[in-house]
């Protein structure tokens, strides 16, 4: 039912609408303010609708400004225009989000605003607002394989905490992607691909309304070899530099191929959505080698199945908004073939096959969730929740050619039936949760968002993460936040309890990481063609999990032994100087410190530009460029290296759209000046493995060709 608007609102609305179309113009930000004898708050969300909106900061959908958090959302026609054909591609160009790559099998780390780690467990990925991320390494799997953007309908970001909310590794930041449904697919699509690196590929979208269902589909195969730069030195090569020996493969090309089918699909009613999904990943190359030295011969495969159904309960009494969901998430990493550690001639020749060592595991988790929303509070939305999770470690296994103390067997075992030898054991996880949010307007340009989340875990105890949002619309064209929240990062089972493992031990005594941050968020509509947007943030981390050096057989133990402080700004803008043109950029500083040694925890870039041009040269013809300009990267403390160097990476994309009826095509040339990336390998005492990084991608072709009937 449409809210009856008053008098006054009702002769404002002129105003309203020409500040929504100015918020149309808004890439990342919006700042739609009315003025001080009217107040947005007051105004429907239906009559607001080309306002970008944000269902990831306040768990409901909300206008950008209002949201209680530091928030991006870039839609499928953002994602369209800029040529890209990887979500990785498109959380580039989000400020304050830089996307580096890991030393297992150059999996993604999304690094916000300067926080990192190895397996990256502190940046949540939510799929239609259920975790993607699992209990084993805490994050998206290691074996990850990329995920493609043709069902993603909506990317939304929170640049900071959002534990309050979400739960567990809601950490540094939260990416929400929404996946297209009958109503944003309009009839069906098809579609191929070709491009560098022998990429091949094609999709299928369809959705229709059948009677009083809704019913959705998107599938997309991708195959390639992948980029095949060279590494100069591995880990191989200290050895035979020490031991006389002449095993190493380097220099050769890193091994990224990766065969990649995806499918989504939904279903639904006006009460009820049922939700399926699949990333099938296989030939998944290892990168530079799981252990640094490399592997051509290598390979993993990995499938992520995932369902879910929710049931809603609109005004069930005045008022009151109810919502079910059940959800089932399973994830499975094994090896394809023997994983080589260590080339054939390592250890003296001691392996003449190689050093092998081939691990896998299963999961599945399984979560109910209860939410409900109350507007009977004059002034006042009320938002709570309670569930549940259990995920279950359910299958390990490994295959090895050596002991734990790296003397040979004479041929490759399955231990995986042997908790003495295999390099994990089987365990579960249950958590429960409930939160409370209040979202108050207490006065006409005021708005306070306080809320509060409980979480209890089986193997590691409770924690209690608060936030808060104060939201100011200080003129009828400036917005003000002021945010604090706490968030946690729940130690992943592998830091609990790995074991049989000749390097590093789990420890089950490990307590959660805990960050507390501060935000000041400043949103300026100039006028209808021009919107920039500041932020400032501290943060500070307490019980960081590491891997910190022990006396033993075993060299190292995960323990909570770090802290560190943070600060920095981001800086974005939207300028449309003509119809048929648009401006878009922003620009990221960070700085992150060990509090114990002072020292800049690198591993990060300090500094990032990007900027972008839209341009409708032709009623058919659209023409993008960008520019990122990533700073140098420094190092670890102990890691005496220079810097990564700073790059600059250009990209451009052409589409034709309408040519020929219902077709379009799109040519896209990524990294257009074959500029060297690197991002930063890992420093090993006491030389690192590979010491010259990891080589990224250099000048990409795309192109695509869209048929829709």
């Amino acid at each position: 039912m449409q809210e009856r608007l008053s008098p006054l609102s009702r002769a404002l609305r002129p105003k309203v609408v020409s500040r929504v179309v100015a918020a149309v113009l808004c890439y990342s930000t919006s700042s739609i303010v009315v003025a001080a004898d009217d107040s947005l708050w007051d105004i429907p969300l239906e009559e607001l609708g080309q306002i970008r909106v944000v269902s990831i900061a306040s768990g409901t959908e909300t206008p950008l400004d209002k949201a209680a958090a530091i928030t991006s959302v870039i839609n499928a026609d953002d994602i369209a225009a800029m040529g890209a054909t990887d979500l990785d591609q498109v959380l580039e160009t989000v400020p304050g989000l830089h996307v580096n790559h890991s030393d297992q099998g150059f999996s993604p780390k999304y690094v916000f605003r300067g926080i990192t780690s190895s397996n990256n467990p502190q940046a949540l990925l939510l799929v239609n607002g259920i975790p993607a991320t699992t209990m084993m390494y805490g994050n998206r799997g290691n074996a990850w394989g990329g995920m493609p953007v043709k069902a993603i309908e909506r990317i939304e970001v929170i640049r900071g905490p959002g534990s309050a909310l979400y739960g567990a590794d809601a950490y540094s930041g939260v990416i929400n992607i929404t996946t297209k449904n009958h109503e944003t697919i309009d009839g069906q699509i098809i579609g191929g691909r070709l491009g560098s690196f022998d990429t091949r590929g094609g999709w299928l979208e369809t959705g229709h309304r059948v009677g009083g269902l809704g019913v959705s589909m998107v599938l997309e195969y991708q195959t390639t070899d992948g980029w095949d730069d060279i590494i100069e030195r591995d880990a191989q090569t200290n050895f035979d530099e020490t031991f006389g020996t002449s095993a190493s493969l380097a220099p050769g090309p890193v091994n990224t191929g990766v065969d990649r089918l995806d499918a989504r699909f939904e279903v639904g009613a006006e009460q009820w959505t049922f939700r399926a999904g699949l990333q099938d990943r296989s030939n998944i190359e290892t990168g530079p080698g799981v252990a640094q030295a490399l592997d051509p011969e290598g390979e993993y495969s990995s499938r992520r199945l995932n369902a879910d159904y929710s049931y809603r309960w609109a005004d069930l009494t005045e008022g009151l908004d109810l919502e079910a969901r059940v959800s089932y998430f399973n994830i499975t990493q094994e090896p394809e073939n023997n994983i080589i550690l260590y080339p054939p001639g390592a250890f003296d020749g001691a392996f003449p096959n190689g050093l092998i060592g081939s691990p896998g595991y299963k999961e599945h988790q399984v979560r109910l969730d209860l939410s409900a929303v109350y507007r009977g509070l004059q002034n006042h939305r009320l938002q709570t929740g309670i569930g549940t999770l259990w995920a279950d470690l359910y299958d390990v296994t490994e295959s090895k050619n050596f002991n734990s103390d790296f003397s040979p067997r004479g041929s490759v075992v399955d231990v995986s039936d042997s908790p003495s030898e295999v390099w994990m054991p089987e365990e579960d996880r249950t958590s429960y949760y409930v939160f409370v949010q209040d979202e108050w307007q207490f006065a006409q340009n005021w708005q306070l968002v306080s809320g509060i989340r409980f979480d209890d875990y089986s193997d590691f105890g409770s924690t209690i993460n608060p936030r808060t949002a104060l939201i100011w619309a200080t003129t009828d064209s400036i917005t003000t936040k002021f945010l604090y929240g706490r968030a946690f990062r729940a130690p992943s089972l592998n830091e609990l309890y790995v074991a049989n493992n000749p390097v590093t031990a789990g420890n089950s005594d490990l307590d959660a990481e805990n960050i507390d941050t501060f935000e000041i968020g400043l949103t300026h509509q100039l006028n209808t063609q021009f919107v920039y947007g500041v932020n400032l943030f501290y943060y500070e981390i307490d019980d960081l999990i590491t891997a910190v050096p022990v006396t033993g057989p075993i060299s190292q133990e995960y323990r909570n032994s770090g802290e560190r402080k943070g600060h920095g700004g981001e800086f974005e803008l939207t300028y449309a100087p003509l119809d048929e043109v648009k401006l878009s950029a922003n620009y990221a500083y960070q700085k992150s410190i060990d509090k114990q040694s002072d020292d800049d925890v690198g591993e990060a870039p300090n500094h990032q530009i990007y900027a972008r041009l839209d341009w409708n040269v032709t009623t058919h013809w659209r023409f993008v460029t960008q520019v990122n300009w990533v700073g140098e990267q420094k190092r670890t403390a102990n890691d005496t290296r220079p810097p990564v160097d700073d790059y600059t990476t250009v990209d451009i994309n052409l589409r034709a759209v309408d040519l020929l009826p219902d077709w379009a095509f799109s040519v896209a040339v990524k990294n257009l000046f074959d500029q060297d990336v690197r991002d930063p390998s890992p420093y090993a005492d006491p030389a690192p493995e590979i010491p010259n990084d990891f080589p990224m991608p250099g000048r990409q072709f795309v192109a695509e060709l869209r048929y829709q009937f």
